[in-house]
């Protein structure tokens, strides 16, 4: 899923867009590729074990919403069945595997983005539309892999608390997940109209991390 944006040009919309594509694809893929690792081919069967895009992309959340500037969107989520997973793999298990996959792969993403940021910028190749892309590359990355992991269904994070939470809290926990929807409007609306950004904290963190490695590379 996608989260908020600020309100930018349509042209800077539509540089966006092909990092945004890569980030929701590579996100899905991993979401399918882990389930079928662990003995669940639903979405190979549908197609989505791909790092093709156009199976992953929503016309309406994918394209036309972040063009125009609207301050939510989305893939195509990747069905997971988990009655299909490997014996030796419990439902609860498989589902914080594949949930959590997802994020991770933004988190790998974003690292490569530095990587090849920090070689460009170590043999001085001067490409500003990659520097762009790659720059854009690292923070939608970063913010995708925090955003899927907040505890808030249906996003991916919500699979991993599910998986985790002690069976004394199971209660409170799922009446939370019947309100999950309403929960997340509010986390997508209440920093917009407070004027404070829910990102600032793990972009400040990734930004001093990257700027570290890039340091490295560099000065090799």
């Amino acid at each position: 899923m996608l989260p908020p944006m600020g309100n930018d040009s349509l042209l800077q919309h539509l540089a966006f867009l092909p990092p945004l594509i890569l980030s929701l694809t590579v996100h899905e893929w991993a979401h399918a590729y882990s389930a079928f690792r662990l003995g669940d081919d639903t979405a190979a069967r549908l197609g989505r074990l791909t790092l093709n895009p156009i199976p992953h992309i929503d016309p309406i959340g994918t394209i036309l919403l972040p063009l125009l500037g609207v301050p939510f969107g989305w893939a195509k989520p990747v069905p997971v069945s988990p009655n299909r997973f490997r014996r030796d793999v419990s439902m609860r298990k498989g589902m914080m595997i594949t949930a959590s996959a997802g994020p991770a792969s933004n988190i790998v993403l974003a690292v490569i983005c530095v990587l090849l940021l920090g070689l460009l910028y170590r043999f001085n190749v001067r490409q500003p539309a990659m520097e762009t892309f790659l720059t854009t590359g690292f923070g939608l990355n970063v913010i995708l892999a925090f955003f899927n992991m907040l505890p808030i269904y249906p996003l991916d994070g919500s699979r991993v608390a599910d998986g985790l939470m002690p069976y004394r809290f199971r209660p409170a926990w799922e009446r939370f997940v019947q309100i999950g929807p309403l929960a997340l409007l509010a986390v997508i609306v209440l920093p917009r109209m407070l004027n404070f950004s829910l990102f600032s904290w793990p972009m400040l963190i990734a930004s001093q991390a990257a700027g570290w490695l890039l340091t490295q590379i560099v000065t090799l």
